[in-house]
């Protein structure tokens, strides 16, 4: 059930449905969620998009799998299943970087939209809402599923031997990243710097817009002189406090988040709903910082080369990665959620270890490269290790049976799901235009 919906993580349906002229309309409705043609469309482009053939069956597909995200909404909403502001912002975050990263950077990401990052989360929450309270309901539902090695050896027995996929070689890697630390000195520079700016503002009487546009290292708004509409969940909890303690005009006092030192003027508030101007000052790392890091992973590496220092002692040493730092150092694919990558997710994910560990050997070690994090958006130096690299083969329960054993799984929630589906959509009011009744679903939504 996950062929289509997962390409909504690039938030362009309805921009992308509204840029071809899509003439609107409702095409079915699930419980109090109804489905638009606009959101079928926006998904075929995107499967375009994602180099994914459109066939006449699509349509069908996609409406399937909306309605069953929607069916999930509505019991999670019955069961009083559901996900905090914190998660929703953050899964927000996330999926724009990742947008930023195929795009270039958040200012192309806002010419394309033609909106700010802050009118964007604004726009898509609800649908991200949506779309985590789909995945927790779904977790719930699973969430007892399990599999017996004698389970996997009986999936894998029905597997037909001429549809046994081939496993393309799979890699795995561990790292140790030395970021530059952000001193208290650097602070107190970037706090020092705003203060002044705030001055020049309170005190002097200079334009709030003009001096965000010359000054802010917020890159969504600076170009608007500071500018952000939002709504209370929107933002982190010190921004929002700060907010919702401002009077009309006010200029905030500096405060600090986990993203730098800020002010802000509030413009308008109306209930939840708020407009204000925003500087944003990042503390930078000391011009020497970066060349320590680099001197502290030199010697990190000479170490490694000449056996001094074992692999996991270095990364417990060395390493202020905190994705990484204690799990040995072990890089997961944020696309599979596991330890291996093929080529496809490194060269999407992290072009920079393929092209360091394209030449070596199993357990080799690159020498300190400089690292960019584009995730966090931070730069550090980093040594690469491979753990492991496979050869292209038949899968086998022998080499591959942590990937059969997935499968199994998932085939056995699969079966869960489905029985799911049959036993909720006789409870639930589902409404379908005639234009789609005659579409080959996998369920009966088109119950009598």
């Amino acid at each position: 059930m996950k062929l289509i919906v997962t390409f909504s993580i690039l938030l362009i349906t309805s921009v992308v449905a509204t840029a071809q002229g899509t003439i609107d309309k409702i095409v079915a409705q699930v419980g109090d969620k109804i489905i638009l043609k606009s959101d079928i469309e926006g998904q075929k482009l995107q499967a375009v998009q994602a180099g994914i053939t459109v066939t006449p069956e699509m349509d069908c597909q996609v409406m399937e799998e909306l309605m069953f995200q929607y069916l999930l909404v509505n019991q999670a909403k019955l069961d009083s299943v559901d996900v905090t502001d914190a998660q929703v912002d953050a899964e927000m975050e996330n999926r724009l970087r990742m947008i930023e990263q195929q795009i270039g950077s958040r200012q192309k990401m806002e010419e394309f939209y033609g909106k700010s990052a802050t009118q964007i989360k604004k726009e898509f929450r609800p649908i991200i809402k949506d779309q985590l309270l789909a995945q927790e309901m779904e977790r719930q539902i699973t969430s007892e599923v399990s599999v017996t090695p004698r389970d996997v050896k009986a999936f894998f027995n029905t597997i037909p031997m001429d549809s046994i996929p081939l496993i393309n070689s799979q890699l795995s890697f561990q790292q140790i990243v030395s970021y530059p630390a952000i001193t208290a000195a650097d602070k107190a520079i970037a706090r020092e710097k705003l203060s002044e700016i705030r001055d020049d503002i309170i005190k002097y009487g200079k334009s709030f817009a003009t001096q965000a546009r010359i000054h802010s290292m917020d890159p969504g708004s600076a170009k608007l002189g500071g500018e952000i509409a939002g709504t209370r969940g929107m933002m982190v909890p010190q921004f929002e406090a700060t907010i919702f303690d401002l009077h009309v005009g006010d200029v905030s006092e500096i405060f600090e988040t986990t993203y730098g030192f800020h002010i802000i003027k509030l413009l308008e508030r109306k209930g939840n709903d708020y407009k204000c101007q925003h500087i944003l000052i990042i503390p930078e790392f000391a011009n020497n910082a970066l060349e320590n890091a680099a001197l502290r992973l030199d010697s990190c590496y000479k170490d490694l080369k000449a056996g001094k220092i074992t692999w996991d002692e270095a990364v417990i040493k060395y390493s202020n990665d905190e994705a990484t730092m204690q799990n040995r150092g072990i890089i997961t694919n944020p696309i599979s959620g596991e330890q291996t990558w093929d080529m496809e997710d490194l060269n999407e994910v992290d072009q920079q270890i393929y092209l360091l560990t394209d030449r070596m050997e199993k357990g080799d070690v690159s020498q300190p490269n400089l690292y960019t994090n584009m995730y966090e958006r931070k730069q550090g130096v980093r040594i690469v290790r491979l753990m492991n690299r496979t050869a292209p083969h038949k899968a086998n329960l022998e080499d591959d049976y942590s990937l059969i054993q997935r499968a199994a799984e998932n085939d056995k929630k699969q079966k869960t799901i489905n029985n799911w589906i049959t036993a909720k959509i006789s409870n639930a009011y589902v409404r379908i235009e005639k234009e789609y009744q005659n579409c080959e679903f996998k369920n009966n939504w088109l119950k009598q």
